[in-house]
C-alpha cells in the first residue's frame, strides 16, 4: 500500500511520486491551502492539497487528527524560508495528488500533536494511542534495535539463544514468586521464573558452553520507578572463564552498543571493591559524575561528649561519616530543613551541619548548631581532615552503618543535583569482592547476590568466618544505576551444601527445593559464571527517559496493574473449580448477581 516511509524522505527524493500510508498527526488550513503532518512509524512528513484537485482537496478538509490515511504525490523542496533543520523531513514536502481516508478516528484522549503532560492513567490505559506518540515510537525502534546489536555480538562470541521454561518451580531468590496453579496436579503451583538462573546453570552442565536469552522475568514485589512485575533480562552464561574473562567481554558489549547507537566511547570501566565503594560513596552502585564524597571521621568524635556523635564513633555496627559540599554554604535554613526530612526517610534521626563562610577566619568563620557540643579544637581538627573551604557546608551522620551509608549516600546525589554538581558524562564502572552474606532486619544471613555464587574461599573458610567472606561476584553500574550483576557460580556439590548449611537450608531442604541442581553438579559441571543485564534499564538510561514504563510497550503500573486490560481480573467459578481453588471471598461481579 505504500512505496515508502514517511520519515525516510529527503531531497534525495525531489520530483519522485511516493505513496504513504499513515496518520493524520495535524492538519492546518492556510488561506485556500491545506497542509498534513502525516506520521508513521518512521517519522513525519508536510503534505501539501491545493484547490486545483478538488476531490482530493475536499478530502483534506474533511480529514481530522488521527485519520488514518493513504495519498501519493510528488517530492519537492520547501519554498526557502520555510525549511524546518530541526526535522529529518523538514528540508522537502509532498505535493499531493491523491488521498484516500482508510479509517477515521475519534477524537483522541490525548493530543499527539503538542508537548501537554498527559497523566500516566491516561496513558496507560490508551496506550496504542500513547504509543503513536513520536518519542515513544522512537524508544521503541531503538530497543529493537539494541536487542538486535545484542544477538549479533553473542552470535559473534559463540554464544547460542536458548529458551528457558516459563513454568518452573519456586525457588527463593529475594522477592516473591507469581504462583501458577496446577489443573493436572491439584494442590500444585508452578511458579513464574525470577530469572533463568538454575536452568542457565544446567546448560552449563549440559554442555552448551555459552548461552544467552533476551529473557522475561517475573517478581511479585513494591514496585519504583525502574522496577516492573515483569521486566527483561540480557542473560548471558558462560564455561571455562573466570571473572575477569566474563567482565571483559561483557565490557566490551556494552562499549560495542554504546558506540553502535550513541557514538559514545565508554573507554575501559574503573574497578572497585565493594568495601571502597561503600566507603566512600555509602552506595554499592556509585554515581561517579559527582565527585563529592562521604569521609569517616570516627576518630575525630570518639571522645567528645556529644553522644550523638561518640556513641556510633565507639560502636563497630555504626559510622561517623562526613560530606562536604563545595558552594553549599550558600543553602538556606529551609533547604537545609527540607534535606533533614529527606534523610529521614533512609532511618536517619537528624541532619547535622557547618557552614564554611570564611575558613581563615577560624571558629569564628563557621556557622553551625553543633559547634558548642563537639569543641572547637575538634571542629578545627574536622576543618583540615575534609580540605574544607570557604562556601562548603558539610553534612554529619552518626548512625549504624547502614542508616549511615543509605542517608548520606542519598543526600549526596540530590544535593549534587541541586547544586548542578552532576557532570553530563556517561561514568560506568564495575563494582567488585562483593560480601557473600548479608543481615536480614531478623539478623539471619541471606544471600547479598543468590545461594549459588561461589565464595573466594573453600569451604572450610567460609563454615568459619561467612560473615567476613567475600564473593566472586561483580555489578556494573553506570550514572549510578546497576545495569546488570552476576558472579563465577558454584559448581561443586560439596561447596553448595557449604553455602546452604550457613543460610541454615538442611540437606532434606536443599534436595526438596535444589535436588536437580545438586544432581547436576555432581555429573562433572564445568567451572562457569555468568551475568544478566536489565535490558529496560538500559534503554532508559540510553533514551534518557525517566522510568522503565516509558521503553516497554505495555508496562504495569506502580500497583502492578494494567489498565489497557483492566488485568488482573477475575476469573469464573468454573476456571477455579477445574483448578481446585476457593477464595474466601468470592468476586464482587458474583455477589452483586
Amino acid at each position: 500500500m505504500r512505496s515508502h516511509y514517511c520519515g525516510e524522505l529527503n531531497e534525495t527524493f525531489v520530483d519522485q511520486e511516493v505513496t504513504l500510508c499513515g496518520w493524520v498527526h495535524r492538519r492546518r488550513d492556510h488561506g485556500g491551502v491545506i497542509f498534513l503532518d502525516v506520521r508513521d512509524r518512521e517519522g513525519i512528513a508536510q503534505v501539501v492539497y491545493d484547490p486545483d484537485i478538488e476531490e482530493s482537496f475536499a478530502i483534506a478538509e474533511s480529514v481530522r487528527n488521527e485519520f488514518v490515511i493513504q495519498l501519493t504525490g510528488k517530492v519537492r523542496l520547501r519554498p526557502e524560508g520555510t525549511m524546518n533543520k530541526d526535522m529529518p523531513t523538514g528540508q522537502i514536502e509532498v505535493l499531493g495528488q491523491s488521498l484516500t481516508i482508510l479509517n477515521a478516528s475519534q477524537t483522541p484522549p490525548m493530543q499527539l500533536d503538542e508537548h501537554e503532560k498527559v497523566g500516566e492513567d491516561v496513558r496507560l490505559r490508551y496506550r496504542y494511542i500513547d504509543l503513536r506518540r513520536p518519542e515513544m515510537a522512537q524508544r521503541l525502534r531503538f530497543r529493537s534495535k539494541i536487542v538486535n546489536t545484542v544477538r549479533n555480538f553473542l552470535d559473534d562470541n559463540g554464544f547460542l539463544d536458548i529458551e528457558t521454561p516459563l513454568l518452573t518451580k519456586a525457588t527463593p531468590e529475594g522477592a516473591r514468586d507469581y504462583l501458577v496453579p496446577s489443573r493436572t496436579h491439584p494442590s500444585r503451583f508452578f511458579a513464574l521464573p525470577q530469572s533463568p538462573q538454575l536452568f542457565k546453570q544446567i546448560l552449563m552442565a549440559a554442555g552448551m558452553d555459552r548461552y544467552y536469552q533476551i529473557a522475561k522475568c517475573f517478581r511479585d514485589e513494591d514496585l519504583r520507578a525502574d522496577r516492573q512485575p515483569e521486566f527483561t533480562q540480557i542473560d548471558v552464561e558462560t564455561s571455562f572463564m573466570d571473572e575477569e574473562q566474563i567482565m571483559t567481554i561483557m565490557e566490551e558489549l556494552i562499549v560495542h552498543i554504546f558506540k553502535s547507537h550513541l557514538d559514545v566511547d565508554l573507554g575501559k570501566f574503573p574497578r572497585m571493591t565493594y568495601a571502597d565503594a561503600m566507603l566512600r560513596y555509602g552506595s554499592d552502585k556509585p554515581d561517579l559524575r559527582i565527585d563529592l564524597e562521604l569521609v569517616d571521621i570516627a576518630d575525630e568524635m570518639r571522645d567528645v561528649d556529644f553522644k550523638v556523635f561518640s556513641g556510633p564513633a565507639n560502636d563497630p555496627d555504626s559510622r561517623v561519616a562526613a560530606l562536604r559540599v563545595p558552594q553549599g554554604a550558600s543553602l538556606s535554613r529551609k533547604v537545609i530543613d527540607d534535606y533533614t526530612n529527606f534523610v529521614g526517610i533512609y532511618g536517619a534521626k537528624g541532619l547535622a551541619w557547618i557552614k564554611v563562610n570564611d575558613i581563615n577566619a577560624g571558629i569564628e568563620g563557621l556557622q553551625s548548631p553543633i559547634i558548642k557540643f563537639i569543641g572547637e579544637e575538634v571542629v578545627s581538627k574536622l576543618m583540615l581532615t575534609l580540605q574544607a573551604e570557604t562556601g562548603d557546608i558539610i553534612f554529619f551522620g552518626a548512625d549504624k552503618t547502614n542508616v549511615v551509608n543509605e542517608a548520606l549516600g542519598a543526600l549526596r546525589i540530590k544535593v549534587a543535583q541541586d547544586l548542578g554538581q552532576v557532570k553530563d558524562t556517561w561514568a560506568p564502572l564495575w563494582v567488585v569482592d562483593f560480601p557473600m552474606f548479608e543481615m536480614d532486619s531478623e539478623n539471619n544471613l541471606t544471600p547479598l547476590h543468590h545461594p549459588f555464587t561461589a565464595p573466594s574461599c573453600d569451604a572450610a573458610q567460609l563454615a568459619a568466618n561467612p560473615k567476613t567472606a567475600l564473593s566472586r561476584a561483580y555489578d556494573m553500574v553506570l550514572n549510578g544505576t546497576e545495569l546488570g550483576g552476576g558472579s563465577v557460580r558454584i559448581n561443586k556439590p560439596e561447596m553448595q551444601q557449604a553455602v546452604f548449611e550457613v543460610l541454615g537450608i538442611g540437606p532434606e531442604e536443599a534436595d526438596e527445593k535444589f535436588g536437580f541442581l545438586l544432581q547436576a553438579l555432581s555429573y562433572g559441571c564445568p567451572p562457569h559464571g555468568g551475568i544478566a543485564f536489565g535490558l529496560d534499564r538500559l534503554i532508559m538510561l540510553m533514551t534518557g527517559a525517566t522510568s522503565i514504563r516509558d521503553v516497554i510497550a505495555f508496562p504495569k503500573t506502580q500497583s502492578a496493574a494494567c489498565p489497557l486490560t483492566d488485568a488482573p481480573g477475575s476469573v469464573s467459578t468454573k476456571q477455579l473449580r477445574e483448578l481446585n481453588i476457593r477464595l474466601r471471598e468470592k468476586p464482587k461481579e458474583e455477589s452483586q448477581s
